[in-house]
């Protein structure tokens, strides 16, 4: 597997309000702007430019990328779960409160198997160093399946938003 650099999408308008998104969008918010300006200058210390650069084709990707200086590929294979019938509700409205979301299928939703094996395609495709701009559940499914942390431990893996997640020779690395 060749290293990988995954930045999950700055802090969005929904992110604050705890409203779930899934393929839904709404844009950074001043925060999340400046996460994303971080995460660029991260890269920029650490990264060849040659690196392939893959981003979600959703807006709070694209314009994390754009923020952080990158350009590249749009690849569906990046972006979010879908969240179905809860896409835009606040998880407070919902009975019970979902937990981990790959726990759950939302009505209409896609479930983490399909998730998963969409995430395992992307990677399979992978021909050299990649920049990734993604989401929180996609980023913690891509890290699962590079370092081989079985379902059961995906719960402990952390995606704070402003932060490079450095995956290289099967060990990983929070860049801050």
């Amino acid at each position: 597997m060749p290293p990988l650099y995954i930045l999950r999408h700055g802090e969005t308008v929904w992110n604050r309000s705890g409203r779930l998104q899934g393929t839904l969008n709404s844009p950074l918010t001043a925060l999340g702007q400046v996460q994303a300006a971080r995460q660029g200058a991260i890269l920029r210390r650490i990264v060849s430019l040659r690196c392939n650069v893959q981003i979600s084709p959703q807006g709070r990707a694209r314009q994390t990328a754009a923020l952080a200086g990158l350009t590249g590929r749009m690849k569906e294979g990046l972006r979010e779960i879908g969240l179905g019938d809860w896409e835009g509700r606040l998880i407070s409205e919902l009975e019970p409160p979902p937990g981990v979301l790959w726990k759950f299928t939302a009505p209409g939703g896609e479930d983490a198997a399909s998730a998963e094996a969409r995430v395992a395609h992307f990677l399979a495709e992978l021909t050299g160093p990649t920049i990734v701009v993604t989401h929180g559940v996609t980023s913690i499914l891509l890290r699962a399946r590079t370092l081989g942390t079985p379902r059961s431990g995906w719960d402990a893996m952390d995606d704070p938003q402003g932060v490079v997640h450095w995956i290289e020779n099967g060990r990983e690395t929070l860049l801050r």
